[in-house]
């Protein structure tokens, strides 16, 4: 690029991720759920110029605003989650596009407020699909890290009972739930594995060889072995 990134406006910094749309990437992003509102970049590109601009908050929002996806990917690698009031936070999540964005979302900004914990508990029952996948995200994480105060027989009666019916952008951070209740906790292992088995869900997943498929049953036995 000819100036500095940082320096970029809005319509330069779409124009330079046009220039870097790949016919591959955009069936892949079509495949999974992507909007139209893309271009098909790789996300090592979109890393790299996020590098190159750091942290620009105000840039942040108004890429975000666009509604494309490269640039709401990029959005949430340059802003500043504690700049972020819990409204502006709120609307942001409810105003997700795809899946990759969300996962990006929750990992890079949501992950890092400090209204977190209050916005899993209320996003856990949120009618949006974007808000939802977040708080079961976000839940994940508590089950992965520190499950102190959780209802962990509470949350699996959750599970059997609502995912088979959710959307998918939810079933699959409630999985995440499913799995890290069965992995790291052994007293809830059988039960969360008879759900996995009961439901089937990912039980068809295409697996690479050597990788570990996203059907909970599986998964978890795997898992729990390799933590043994």
């Amino acid at each position: 690029m000819s100036k500095e990134a940082s320096a970029m406006t809005v319509e330069e910094i779409l124009a330079h991720l046009e220039s870097c749309g790949d016919k591959a990437r955009h069936k892949h992003n079509t495949k999974y759920g992507a909007p139209d509102n893309q271009f098909g970049v790789k996300l090592g590109d979109i890393r790299a110029l996020a590098k190159t601009i750091k942290t620009d908050h105000e840039l942040a929002l108004e890429l975000w605003a666009t509604g494309n996806v490269e640039a709401q990917l990029l959005a949430t690698l340059v802003m500043k989650p504690r700049a972020l009031s819990t409204d502006e936070l709120e609307r942001l999540t409810h105003t997700t596009t795809y899946g990759q964005v969300a996962d990006w979302m929750n990992s890079y900004v949501v992950a890092k407020h400090p209204d977190r914990e209050s916005l899993r508990e209320r996003w856990m029952n949120d009618a949006n699909v974007w808000a939802a996948r977040s708080g079961w995200q976000l839940t994940a994480s508590r089950v992965n890290k520190d499950a102190d105060g959780l209802d962990l027989s509470a949350l699996l009666d959750r599970i059997e009972r609502e995912m088979p019916d959710a959307k998918p952008e939810v079933q699959w951070t409630m999985n995440f739930t499913l799995g890290a209740i069965g992995i790291h906790h052994a007293d809830h292992r059988e039960r969360a594995i008879a759900i996995g088995e009961s439901i089937g869900l990912y039980q068809d997943w295409p697996t690479a060889k050597g990788c570990t498929p996203p059907y909970a049953p599986v998964w978890i036995r795997e898992m729990a072995k390799r933590n043994a």
